[in-house]
């Protein structure tokens, strides 16, 4: 067989332990997916194997040079997105990617897509009116949409921020909850705010919602209105029944954008209730002005196990 080797040297320790990651666990997974064994010896990493396995070994981690030439945490997901971009001949899009800061946040630290799906939807959302993004837990679907609403809102490309999502959660009912309405449906907006916590300082949060610049309100809040200059984001849309979707769908006035996001994998609605989410993605496909993306596994950007979970469900799935 034809063998061959190559010699990585990494510029100082941190860019070792960067590439190496936890228990060299980023190094066992490119020599995984390359088939070529990957070793390092200090700051000097070496490849050894078939030629084609480590050219491809070699041309991933030098598309991840960005991370350990800087020395920051190079995750799981990151290795995969670089396979992905060399096996789709997107290795310069991926170090666009990589270039790209989509914000930053309060602690200063810098926004970019992990993956290539990512930074479609970003694009998706920048060029389109309405975007749905469907994809399971852990892709950054709902954080990603709060980056881009609250830089439209600090640059003025829109008055307010609305963030939404239906008051469905394992079979309990509003009026069984303690408290006031604002109360009452605070835990199902809790991840909006979460993500609007990483950008605004928490005591301007109050004052921006009292003067109208950021809204959370549960879904049923939306009907009647009309949505003008707004940046609306619609959450656990997998929740909604086809009514309310189309009913928060045509609330959409001018000058302003709506994001829709769910995992249709995690519906609350009982069974005999088809999802508002799963009719969209049937019905307005083709429709000018409304794109969709669709995230998997391989978005998962969370701890690792997450990516590990929902793979098992969906072997599961596929098994029925």
């Amino acid at each position: 067989m034809n063998q061959s080797s190559q010699i990585i040297e990494l510029p100082h320790p941190e860019g070792a332990i960067s590439l190496a990651g936890i228990a060299e666990e980023n190094l066992k997974l490119i020599a995984r997916q390359s088939g070529a064994q990957v070793i390092l010896r200090g700051q000097e990493v070496n490849i050894f194997g078939q030629a084609n396995s480590v050219e491809r070994a070699y041309r991933v981690i030098q598309a991840l040079q960005p991370y350990w030439h800087e020395g920051r945490a190079i995750s799981l997901p990151d290795i995969l997105t670089a396979f992905q971009a060399l096996d789709t001949g997107k290795v310069e899009e991926y170090r666009q990617m990589q270039d790209t800061v989509l914000a930053r946040t309060k602690r200063g630290e810098s926004i970019k897509a992990k993956t290539l799906h990512q930074r479609r939807y970003v694009h998706c959302i920048e060029k389109n009116d309405i975007t749905f993004c469907i994809g399971p837990a852990g892709t950054g679907k709902t954080f990603l949409a709060a980056v881009l609403a609250v830089q439209y809102l600090l640059s003025n490309q829109v008055e307010k921020i609305i963030l939404t999502r239906p008051a469905v959660e394992a079979g309990e009912k509003l009026g069984f909850l303690p408290g006031d309405l604002q109360q009452k449906v605070d835990p199902f907006l809790r991840p909006l705010y979460d993500a609007l916590y990483e950008f605004i300082e928490a005591e301007k949060i109050p004052d921006l919602m009292e003067r109208g610049k950021i809204e959370v309100a549960p879904l049923a809040y939306m009907r009647g209105r009309t949505l003008n200059n707004a940046f609306v984001i619609v959450d656990e849309a997998q929740n909604t029944t086809p009514a309310q979707l189309k009913m928060v769908l045509t609330r959409l006035g001018r000058g302003s954008k709506m994001v829709v996001t769910g995992d249709i994998t995690q519906t609350d609605l009982p069974s005999y209730q088809e999802s508002g989410l799963s009719v969209a993605s049937k019905i307005l496909g083709s429709v000018e002005g409304i794109a969709f993306c669709h995230f998997s596994k391989a978005d998962v950007v969370r701890h690792p196990l997450v990516q590990r979970i929902v793979e098992a469900y969906e072997k599961v799935e596929l098994a029925r």
